[in-house]
């Protein structure tokens, strides 16, 4: 695999900090995957994030992954979703203007899955956006996903303690096309013993390279 580089870039409340892991050989785009609520112990080395991470590198992007304000050495502090989706900005910025011209995909993990949805879905920059264990019941109105019809994947636990496999089937079943929803049968919230299994339907979404068709 390619090289990997620790770095921090600039953010609306002070640095951040992230890791770069690059593809083999010239990336084909590029992808930004944000963590998991940082006031439960979410991190960008998360199992869940680095597996997203290499699941899109072994198709040749390049993955960013950050830290949220107020984690690691990311400078600020907390802003229960609100600065954090500029966060989400200034990343996608990062990768812009270290991959110019080069299609950009947003995805993250529980919170960090709604943070990705309610940025990607709107920044014109974002060809296609992915959601690992969707936090259905701690979300605050989900209709920020209504009428995008960017592609989308959603990969859920059948038995995730913060939305059920069944109930994210029923919310992406309403929603246009192109979407994909993925569950994972006896799996949790953290794809406990499943991460395998999560690393092979990001695999097998982004092989397809979904952004050409947004």
């Amino acid at each position: 695999m390619g090289q990997n580089e620790s770095f921090d870039f600039p953010g609306p409340a002070g640095r951040l900090e992230a890791v770069l892991m690059r593809p083999d050989g010239p990336p084909v785009a590029a992808a930004v995957i944000c963590h998991a609520h940082p006031l439960h112990g979410g991190v960008m080395h998360f199992k869940v994030v680095f597996r997203a991470a290499k699941a899109v590198q072994a198709h040749g992007l390049a993955a960013l992954r950050f830290n949220f304000r107020g984690v690691g050495r990311s400078e600020g502090v907390h802003d229960h979703g609100r600065g954090e989706q500029d966060d989400v900005r200034a990343a996608l910025d990062e990768a812009a203007a270290r991959f110019p011209g080069l299609p950009l995909v947003l995805g993250g993990f529980s919170f960090g899955s709604s943070m990705a949805m309610r940025v990607g879905l709107q920044d014109p920059r974002v060809g296609a956006v992915f959601a690992l264990g969707f936090p259905l019941d701690m979300v605050e109105g989900l209709s920020f996903l209504d009428g995008s019809t960017k592609p989308r994947l959603f990969v859920q636990g059948a038995q995730d303690q913060f939305g059920s496999g069944a109930r994210l089937l029923d919310l992406v079943g309403r929603l246009p096309e192109p979407r994909t929803a993925v569950v994972i049968p006896e799996s949790d919230h953290f794809f406990s013993g499943h991460l395998e299994e999560l690393q092979r339907s990001i695999e097998t979404w982004i092989a397809r390279r979904p952004w050409n068709t947004a």
